[in-house]
């Protein structure tokens, strides 16, 4: 059985999803629950069964789908790709358990297991087309969580992120033809395999357009400024489940590729390109954090604050060193895990008062003290202070690109401080002071429904904020070999000068080549 884990991971939610049409309406959340809580700990056991002091692909999977073109089912898991399959896991089963919505249920649950088939599958894929086929299916249930249960403007929302996101897929699929296209020319075969498309030696001219066509799909997932704009209408009409999966996993999909494919199969144009994306994440964290101060709905504060954060990945990811890549993966994941608690935290008070406009609270922490709790954790992870797990990838991504520019580090430094003004700005506003508003004088604190989701997060952004170790190694195991493999296959003296500044060898390990361990 261990050998096809990761396509158990992929199809059993599929699988289940298709059972649960025939389950009873009245016992479809037990079973949505179960079906995600075994998701979860087949995930932990694939963490469990992990090698983490091996680089290569685990537990590669291959079976031919289309042999004349070279496209076959192929995935594998290393140190970059597992802990976001496990976040992937363990937010589902969270969300699931935490679910309030009562309209229509049981699709929500289908839908929702159908959606975690598709990002499972984006981040084990190693063939090109069978990448962008989950990438693409996970529009699908998105946009039906967003239209179904939405808020007023739901249309208008999941229309435009599909238009952004679909327009962009296209682009990315014209670039993987014209890769797989390069491959047959070069070798006389086809493939779409993304490892053996790595020992493609390109020029520098198509490098650069390929990087482009790639770039405009991963940059709209993201998403980078200026492809930002669906987010806040997306997270802003979602359900508090919607919002959830949106920030802590679909997002990473953007500058996950970049790191599985931009890297490793474009060097030079990563270099070339490397200070106009810096530019364009400061701007990212700049300007979403101004946007989220001016912000009267408190969702909205944390949608642009998620924007803000992905900036910061996004520089760590184009630092182009093993510390800031390493920081950006972990990054991924803490603010998977803050910005996932967030959006749970504001479902909680709108659940209540039905409303998310700050001017509508004000001294909640003597209504509702564990809640108050918990959201102050969670905020205060959320500007990055030490010994929560955002503080470490922050700290590793800005490390990273300060060995390229002290200067736009230090702006990405600075704007970083404006997050923890618009956020200590909010808290204030709900928590503190007296109770001005008679519906606010008694509203139950959290229950333990709510608890159960949220006490978890809480414990984890603590526990690797104290200890990242656990995470970073298996996670640096992998990086060190891809930024070795981007130095060597570099063509340009200036990539070879950028990328080798952290270039570390690891027992002459190169890039994997997709033989399972």
């Amino acid at each position: 059985m261990v050998e096809h884990i990761l396509s158990i991971l992929i199809f059993f939610p599929a699988l289940a999803a298709v059972l649960g049409f025939v389950v009873h309406k009245d016992s479809v959340r037990s079973y949505g629950v179960a079906v995600a809580t075994i998701e979860f700990m087949l995930s932990m056991w694939l963490w469990l069964v992990f090698d983490p002091t091996l680089s290569g692909m685990q537990f590669v999977e291959q079976i031919a789908l289309v042999p004349t073109f070279g496209i076959n089912y192929i995935v594998g898991v290393d140190g970059i790709s597992l802990f976001i399959v496990i976040l992937a896991a363990f937010f589902t089963m969270l969300g699931i358990a935490s679910l309030g919505e009562t309209k229509n249920i049981k699709n929500m649950i289908i839908t929702l297991l159908f959606l975690q088939m598709t990002m499972v599958g984006v981040f084990l894929a190693l063939d090109a087309i069978v990448f962008y086929v989950f990438w693409e299916l996970s529009l699908v249930p998105m946009l039906y969580l967003i239209g179904a249960w939405g808020g007023p403007l739901r249309i208008y929302a999941s229309v435009k992120f599909f238009l952004y996101t679909f327009t962009g897929s296209l682009v990315m699929l014209v670039g993987m033809l014209f890769m797989a296209y390069l491959y047959h020319r070069t070798t006389g075969n086809w493939s779409f395999s993304i490892l053996e498309w790595y020992r493609l030696q390109l020029p520098f001219e198509y490098q650069i357009w390929l990087f482009l066509a790639f770039f405009v799909g991963f940059a709209i997932k993201v998403p980078m400024f200026p492809f930002h704009t669906w987010l806040p209408y997306a997270h802003g009409q979602a359900p508090t489940i919607g919002s959830v999966i949106l920030a802590a996993i679909l997002l990473k999909m953007g500058t996950y590729a970049f790191i599985r494919f931009s890297l490793p199969l474009f060097p030079d144009a990563s270099v070339y390109f490397m200070y106009p994306i810096a530019v364009l994440a400061i701007i990212m964290i700049i300007y979403t954090a101004m946007v989220a101060y001016a912000q009267k709905d408190i969702k909205q504060v944390v949608a642009y604050s998620s924007v803000s954060h992905m900036g910061v990945i996004v520089l760590g990811t184009f630092a182009l060193n093993v510390e800031g890549i390493t920081g950006s993966i972990f990054l991924m994941i803490a603010h998977g895990v803050v910005s996932g608690a967030l959006f749970l935290l504001v479902g909680v008070i709108y659940d209540r008062r039905h409303t998310k406009l700050m001017s509508e609270f004000g001294g909640l922490a003597s209504v509702m003290p564990r809640y108050a709790t918990i959201f102050g954790i969670m905020m205060m992870a959320s500007v990055g202070l030490p010994l929560t797990i955002n503080f470490v990838g922050e700290f590793m991504s800005l490390l990273g690109f300060y060995k390229q520019s002290h200067i736009l580090t230090l702006l990405a430094g600075v704007a970083i401080i404006v997050g923890a003004i618009y956020m200590l700005t909010a808290y204030k506003k709900m928590f503190f002071g007296v109770v001005t508003k008679d519906e606010n004088r008694n509203l139950p604190d959290v229950n333990k429904t709510e608890l159960l989701a949220l006490i978890p997060l809480a414990i984890v952004t603590v526990w690797l904020g104290v200890y990242p170790k656990v995470l970073l190694e298996p996670i640096s195991t992998s990086v060190k070999p891809l930024v070795e493999f981007m130095h060597e296959k570099a063509i340009t003296a200036e990539a070879k000068a950028r990328i080798s500044t952290m270039a570390v060898k690891v027992d002459n390990t190169k890039i994997p080549t997709g033989e399972a361990h």
